[in-house]
């Protein structure tokens, strides 16, 4: 059982602070990997999770592309803290959270891309002017603060 479901156990549907992580992978031609999501259904987001006890983010980072995607993520940059009532979830089930969300990059992974049929759709890299229209909204700001920097 997951830190998360241990939460909730005890706590039920009330609202948590939630730590997570997510990684912007790029390419060697620029283009960003992006996941096809089973939850919420059909929205493409970047690939990542919540924080288990015990870690730092980026080892957060690390492991949930690992999980997700197959890939080994070699070095993580920064792009930005992200936190506030806007971040504010509810989920399907009912469970409420506020979600601090550190933001990475990285363009230096090795590895086989294998889908995770538990979380994933499919994956796909995306050119930065061609990205989906349907898009995890905290994922977008995301991807528009990295493009914008580079």
């Amino acid at each position: 059982m997951s830190y998360v479901e241990e939460l909730r156990a005890v706590v039920g549907h009330r609202p948590l602070i939630l730590v997570g992580a997510v990684v912007v992978i790029v390419d060697e031609n620029n283009h960003l990997l992006l996941e096809e999501r089973k939850f919420p259904k059909g929205l493409w987001g970047l690939p990542g999770g919540l924080m288990e006890l015990g870690e730092s983010t980026e080892d957060t980072a690390k492991r949930e592309v690992m999980e997700e995607t197959g890939f080994t993520i070699d070095v993580l940059h920064l792009i930005n803290v992200y936190s506030g009532p806007q971040h504010f979830v509810v989920a399907e089930n009912g469970d409420e959270f506020y979600v601090v969300t550190v933001a990475y990059y990285s363009n230096t992974y090795h590895g086989d891309l294998v889908v995770n049929k538990k979380e994933s759709l499919s994956f796909k890299f995306f050119s930065p002017d061609e990205l989906p229209n349907k898009m995890v909204g905290s994922h977008q700001v995301v991807i528009e603060e990295f493009l914008n920097k580079h």
